[in-house]
């Protein structure tokens, strides 16, 4: 019996249903094959799928119907509560982006990037703050919680600070919620020691593990390590991350990867 209740915890990590980012396989999406994608997901042992809002991603605007979305998504047994919605949107039609959110079910509004540049200016990351303090706040007012990723101007430098860090700072812990990229540890960002050093401030995470030793692939970044892995296969302390996530707070957590890898990280999680 105890041995059977280690491979339970072990097979479930954080207790919580495994999800998708649909991001990686939008050109189904955008081929019209959205079904097809939730059939695909669900046959791997995907339960929750991320979306990214059609208002503010192109190749999602199929998807445009919230309700008939929820329908196609129930008909395989699987559920939305987060999605990614672009900066611009949120600025420029936030209650559309709502409403249709709502039609959905989602309940978590991220944004990959506040934007901002690779170099800010520490007024620069004070404005992006507090711009996105009051997109959040005006997204509370309407039952949902604002989450905001780490790419590109939040993995940049600040007056010899992680502009993430200052960001952590300056964001209305109540308002803002933190989506952790665990490829970043490409670039240093650890999951663990986040999770850790600031608990409750995070409540999802993208999943993908990195090969530290692998040459970086063609077009990265130089700062960049590695190469991107199935769940278990790179160097990612997998022990260390879910002990950890549960501090930091984490509510759900989705695999972003090509399909192939999804399959793999899918089954080893």
């Amino acid at each position: 019996l105890l041995a059977a209740g280690a491979v339970t915890v072990r097979a479930n990590p954080l207790g919580l249903p495994i999800g998708s980012q649909t991001w990686p396989h939008r050109q189904m999406i955008k081929d019209g094959n959205f079904a097809g994608l939730a059939k695909m997901l669900a046959d791997i042992g995907v339960q929750e799928v991320e979306m990214c809002s059609p208002l503010g991603y192109n190749d999602f605007a199929a998807l445009a119907d919230g309700k008939q979305v929820r329908r196609i998504l129930s008909d395989h047994g699987l559920k939305c509560v987060s999605s990614h919605f672009s900066m611009r949107e949120l600025r420029e039609k936030q209650a559309a982006s709502i409403a249709w959110a709502k039609d959905v079910g989602i309940t978590q509004m991220i944004v990959a990037s506040l934007g901002g540049g690779s170099n800010p200016t520490m007024d620069d990351v004070k404005r992006a703050a507090e711009e996105y303090n009051a997109i959040a706040a005006a997204a509370a007012a309407a039952g949902m919680q604002q989450g905001l990723h780490n790419e590109g101007f939040e993995v940049s430098t600040v007056d010899g600070q992680r502009t993430y860090d200052v960001l952590i700072g300056l964001l209305d812990p109540k308002l803002v919620k933190f989506q952790f990229q665990m490829s970043t540890i490409s670039q240093g960002f650890v999951a663990h020691e986040y999770f850790t050093k600031y608990p409750g401030r995070f409540f999802s995470m993208h999943i993908q593990d990195i090969d530290l030793n692998a040459a970086p692939p063609a077009g990265g970044s130089a700062q960049e390590r590695g190469r991107q892995v199935a769940v278990g296969k790179g160097s990612i302390d997998w022990g260390k991350t879910f002990t950890a996530a549960k501090t930091g707070g984490v509510k759900n957590y989705f695999v972003e990867q090509t399909m192939e890898l999804t399959k793999a990280s899918v089954a080893a999680l």
